[in-house]
């Protein structure tokens, strides 16, 4: 991997000092590709986890920033932006990654995966168990509505998974409505456990 493919800040493009510590090259932690300033605006999810659901950072302005720009203006180069945070807390569970899937439509509409792509950068291995079979997004809904939407998911074809341990990965923790729904088809489906895991925690917005 080329150490200095990243010269400038992801978001707000100040140079970035190349010169990696003795820890970095030890550990092949990954290269940095947003600035201290930039990093320090985000904030940690220190409080309220909960061990069936996991989240790294509160939605705050910055972070409100960074997925509209990721998810929404299609910047694929942020998925790397997190992705030592997420490699660092996902690297060891045991459990089988599965992250939360898109509608096909959807993902022709996005040009990428989002979770997927988080998960790529962070070297960390998935599954996909679950198809969407919406296409209806939870963006826009009152908290009532996202609490009664119908089924978002079902199992995918040919899969099994009897007696599996599974960890669910998201970018946003909202209701937990999305959450719920995969919960419910991977328990029915014999599951033996099913957390999950997101980038991001939020007070009910939008």
């Amino acid at each position: 991997m080329n150490r200095n493919e990243v010269k400038n800040c992801l978001l707000c493009n100040a140079p970035l000092n190349s010169q990696m510590d003795w820890k970095r090259l030890f550990f092949n932690r990954f290269p940095k590709v947003i600035c201290e300033e930039c990093e320090n605006q985000f904030e940690w999810c220190l409080h309220e986890q909960d061990e069936e659901v996991v989240s790294l950072y509160y939605y705050n302005e910055a972070m409100q920033d960074y997925l509209h720009r990721y998810k929404f203006m299609h910047d694929v180069l942020l998925a790397k932006v997190f992705r030592e945070e997420i490699y660092y807390n996902l690297k060891n569970r045991k459990e089988m990654i599965v992250p939360i899937p898109m509608h096909p439509e959807k993902l022709k509409e996005r040009t990428f995966s989002h979770v997927d792509e988080l998960l790529k950068q962070a070297r960390i291995p998935y599954v996909h168990l679950l198809e969407k079979i919406t296409t209806e997004t939870q963006g826009g809904k009152t908290r009532e509505e996202r609490m009664n939407t119908p089924q978002i998911f079902k199992l995918k074809k040919t899969v099994q998974v009897e007696g599996k341990e599974i960890l669910l990965v998201d970018d946003i923790y909202t209701t937990g409505t999305t959450i719920r729904h995969a919960k419910r088809v991977l328990i029915e489906g014999g599951a033996k456990s099913v957390k999950a895991f997101t980038l991001i925690k939020s007070g009910f917005y939008k």
